[in-house]
């Protein structure tokens, strides 16, 4: 256990000396918790795709670091990485499926490898991380933290695959968490709201997308910053929560959740009635820096080649 009952000390008490892996540590949330724990005492493995910037956030970092770039999606590949990890920094404490994308638009005018490609990376992502470090968490009863979003909570229009991920992702923490809990593993699930990311930045570029950002209170419109989230995120796992929000008064909406897909079904259907089908369709593309140089490596390694 990192954290005895009853007593909370300072986020580096816990973690100090111990090994977290980060899946989609090049950039965004990824990156900034990278840091955190780095900060914390921590040794940090980072996962991604983009070597270069993967490499860059990890010299930054203050405590010893390993990159490994490899494709969430790709079994062999992430048995690779966890077995290097554990020879270069010794085995995992703490890992945290975030590796991520989406993309918005029409189900219907969605590509289908574009649509399944989201889904592979958000969920059966996150089942392969777990696949590979279990192993490892058993030994030093450890903790697995799944990346959520409150895209689980009410299911939004033009981000089906993203949604349905995210949901998937949930779910299958949540039945984990029941596996693995006679080996002394804690399974936590982060919800995140909006945040300061590139794929943010196109969400509230697509009309539909940005009227419900547009209709939600006040205080829930708010973009918070990668950093912000990353100090919600490593505090939660200092303590091995269930549970984490970011922001913390989405605590509050979960006994709420019956009620968000009737409401976001109203904004949206108003919305949908001001905007043409080629105005919503325009633009089907992975959102965000690193969701399309995911999308741009996974279509280079899948194209066929020319026969002799």
């Amino acid at each position: 256990m990192f954290v005895a009952a009853g007593h909370r000390p300072g986020l580096g008490a816990p973690l100090r000396g111990r090994v977290a892996v980060v899946t989609g540590a090049a950039r965004g949330v990824g990156e900034a918790l990278a840091r955190r724990l780095s900060d914390a005492g921590m040794s940090v493995a980072l996962l991604g795709r983009e070597k270069e910037t993967l490499h860059r956030a990890a010299g930054s970092l203050p405590n010893p670091t390993f990159c490994v770039e490899a494709d969430v999606t790709d079994r062999a590949a992430l048995e690779s990485a966890a077995g290097r990890v554990e020879r270069g920094l010794g085995p995992a404490s703490v890992v945290v499926a975030n590796a991520g994308i989406a993309t918005g638009g029409p189900f219907a005018d969605t590509p289908a490898d574009l649509w399944q490609r989201v889904v592979d990376v958000n969920l059966v992502g996150a089942a392969n991380t777990a696949r590979a470090f279990l192993p490892q968490l058993a030994r030093t009863r450890g903790y697995f933290l799944q990346i959520a979003s409150t895209a689980a909570f009410g299911s939004a229009p033009m981000m089906s695959a993203y949604c349905a991920s995210k949901a998937g992702a949930e779910s299958f923490a949540l039945a984990l968490r029941g596996e693995v809990e006679p080996e002394h593993i804690a399974v936590g699930v982060a919800y995140l709201h909006w945040t300061g990311t590139d794929m943010v930045a196109g969400i509230d570029d697509h009309p539909v997308l940005s009227a419900l950002r547009r209709n939600q209170p006040r205080f829930a419109r708010r973009v918070h910053t990668p950093d912000q989230v990353a100090a919600w995120l490593a505090s939660g796992i200092a303590r091995r929560a269930h549970s984490v929000y970011a922001p913390p008064w989405l605590r509050w909406c979960q006994p709420l959740r019956p009620l968000f897909p009737a409401v976001v079904a109203r904004i949206t259907r108003r919305e949908l009635r001001r905007h043409s089908p080629s105005e919503l369709a325009a633009d089907l593309t992975v959102l965000g820096a690193g969701g399309r140089a995911d999308w741009n490596a996974h279509r280079s390694a899948n194209r066929p080649t020319d026969q002799p």
